[in-house]
């Protein structure tokens, strides 16, 4: 059953629809436009699913009996809860790309807490994942740690020219705003990344490192050039995107950094992570993991072992390794 069917929720459907051993049996979605729709449409799979979106997760349960449930609806934890909820008395599985589900904060500790006490009376798993946060930014660094015998420092970078990516993921770096804007829309909340500290977090606990302080601190990339994507069109002087920096602190030092710099038509897109210790370890992916592409497959690949995981609400640190699913 999916859970919104926003460009991300969309894109899971897409993959689920074209892969064996996977059936769209429900779908729910807030949007007016897309109830009473065929999901096939909705999705722009180009045939029909025989699968109507409805506006209630409660009777889409009861009707249709799914065996798992992907969430795609917000980053905001606490907004999601009562989806979460609603979805786990029925006692189905989820696994979602909620950002701040992928490793709670000291701010939502006490939302992870319900979802994981509902998930465990309901004895069934629920998952946070995606690419980011859920692979590049720190699962992807922590497995790589595993060769090392001494660690003293982890930063990662990934850098990405958004004009491939979905609207909302450019409207989300702040691409078509002025500087003031930029930065009222910083202070509101409205702008930047989330999901680096719950990365920092995530790594350090890993590490088996106690931090001081986590920061996260946002800057608007300007356009020096006119520069266009599918969706939007920035002229010089404008923000076309934004350079984030997370940094995890360990006994007054920098130990954690977590640099991503998202803009349009950015010149070399990349992915890299740097581990300093013993051995040091460097890995660079030329290109850049894409990132709704590789968010859809991380939550469809992550299915089998959410079906297969004990009961509560799980992370990407302790569920069982993801790997590319073929189906049967």
């Amino acid at each position: 059953m999916h859970v919104g069917l926003g460009p991300i929720g969309a894109a899971v459907a897409q993959q689920i629809a074209t892969r064996k051993g996977f059936q769209i049996v429900a779908a729910v979605d807030i949007d007016p436009g897309k109830a009473g729709r065929d999901v096939g449409e909705v999705i722009e799979l180009g045939r029909k699913l025989r699968v109507t979106v409805g506006a209630d997760i409660g009777k889409a349960i009861r009707t249709s009996r799914p065996d798992v449930a992907v969430l795609c609806t917000s980053s905001s934890l606490k907004a999601v809860l009562p989806q979460f909820l609603e979805v786990l008395k029925g006692r189905v599985p989820i696994v979602t790309t909620t950002e701040e589900a992928s490793y709670p904060a000291k701010k939502n500790r006490s939302v992870a807490r319900r979802i994981d006490e509902a998930a465990r009376k309901a004895k069934v798993a629920v998952l946070g994942t995606g690419v980011n946060p859920g692979f590049t930014m720190d699962a992807l660094p922590i497995a790589l740690s595993a060769v090392c015998e001494r660690v003293d420092r982890v930063e990662v970078w990934r850098v990405q020219d958004a004009r491939i990516r979905r609207l909302p993921f450019q409207q989300k770096i702040g691409a078509g705003l002025t500087t003031e804007q930029f930065q009222k829309q910083v202070t509101e909340g409205g702008i930047g990344h989330v999901g680096l500290t719950e990365s920092i977090a995530m790594i350090a606990d890993a590490l088996g490192w106690t931090l001081d302080r986590i920061t996260d601190h946002f800057a608007p990339k300007v356009a020096s050039v006119t520069t266009a994507s599918e969706y939007l069109a920035v002229d010089p002087g404008y923000v076309c995107g934004i350079v984030q920096d997370g940094v995890g602190y360990r006994k007054g030092q920098p130990a954690i950094r977590l640099h991503m710099e998202a803009y349009l038509g950015a010149p070399d897109s990349y992915d890299s992570v740097e581990i300093e210790g013993s051995p040091n370890v460097t890995m660079k992916i030329p290109g850049g993991i894409q990132g709704d592409l590789a968010t859809a497959s991380m939550v469809v690949n992550a299915i089998p072992h959410v079906l297969a995981a004990s009961p509560g609400l799980h992370t990407m640190r302790d569920i069982a390794l993801p790997s590319f699913f073929a189906g049967r």
